[in-house]
C-alpha cells in the first residue's frame, strides 16, 4: 500500500467543472470581450487564475490589483451558481472514511484560491480528513510544475514516490508526474483519451465508488 493520498479539488472532489467554465465565459466573454468559445475557455482553465488572464489577454492588459478583483468576482458568481449543487463526487465520502480507518495520511493539492478551497471544505464538512491543505497562495509555479504536489508531500512528511494523486485535468496528472507520482484519473471533464501523454496513470474511475483505498 502506498503511505499518501493528495487529492485535487475541482472535478476530482466534486463534479463542478461545468460551473467554472460558465463563470469564466461570462468573465472573459460578457465582461472583457474575449470572443472565445466554451471549449477555448475550457482548454485556458488550468492554472491560477491570474494566469488564465494573462494567457488570453496578455501581461500587461491588466494591473495586479485587477486581475485580483477579475478573479475573486468569477469565484464569486462561481460559488452562487454551484453552492445549491455542492456535493462530494459519488463514493468519495466512504473512501475518505476507509482511508482513514487504514491510516493513510491524505492531503490537497489544488490551484484553488482559499476562498474556494473554504468553501468547499467547510460547508461539506471534511476539513479533518487532510494533514496538508496546498492552495494557489501556497506555490509559486502552477500545475503542471510539480510544487502542488510536492509540497502537499513534505507537508505530510511522505515521499512524492509514496504518495498517489488523485486527479480529473491532463495538466494535473503532469504535475503528478513530474513529481514522481502516480495519479488515479476520475474522469469528470475528461476523456480517457486525452491522458494519452502520461504514464504515470495506474487507474481510470468514473467515480469513487469503483476504488478501494485498501487495494491501491
Amino acid at each position: 500500500m502506498k503511505r499518501a493520498f493528495i487529492f485535487d479539488m475541482n472535478g476530482t472532489m466534486i463534479d463542478d467543472m461545468e460551473y467554472h467554465v460558465h463563470g469564466w465565459f461570462n468573465i472573459l466573454n460578457d465582461d472583457l470581450g474575449a470572443g472565445l468559445s466554451r471549449e477555448a475557455v475550457k482548454k485556458e482553465m488550468y492554472g491560477k487564475n491570474q494566469e488564465v488572464l494573462i494567457r488570453i489577454f496578455g501581461r500587461d492588459k491588466f494591473t495586479a490589483a485587477q486581475m485580483d478583483e477579475l478573479a475573486l468576482e468569477k469565484e464569486r458568481r462561481y460559488q452562487a451558481a454551484y453552492r445549491p449543487h455542492l456535493s462530494l463526487i459519488p463514493g468519495l465520502q466512504q473512501f475518505l472514511d476507509q482511508s482513514r480507518e487504514l491510516g493513510i495520511p491524505m492531503g490537497i493539492g489544488t490551484a484553488a484560491i482559499p476562498f474556494n478551497v473554504d468553501f468547499t471544505l467547510d460547508n461539506l464538512h471534511i476539513r479533518a480528513y487532510f494533514k496538508a491543505i496546498i492552495t494557489a497562495n501556497d506555490v509559486v509555479e502552477s500545475k503542471p510544475h510539480p510544487e502542488t504536489f510536492l509540497k502537499a508531500a513534505a507537508q505530510m512528511g511522505v515521499a512524492p514516490g509514496d504518495c498517489i494523486v488523485f486527479e480529473d485535468a491532463p495538466k494535473g496528472v503532469e504535475a503528478a508526474q513530474n513529481a514522481g507520482m502516480k495519479a488515479v484519473v476520475i474522469t469528470t471533464m475528461h476523456t480517457k483519451e486525452e491522458f494519452a501523454a502520461y504514464d504515470n496513470i495506474i487507474r481510470f474511475v468514473s467515480d469513487y465508488t469503483e476504488l478501494d483505498p485498501a487495494g491501491l
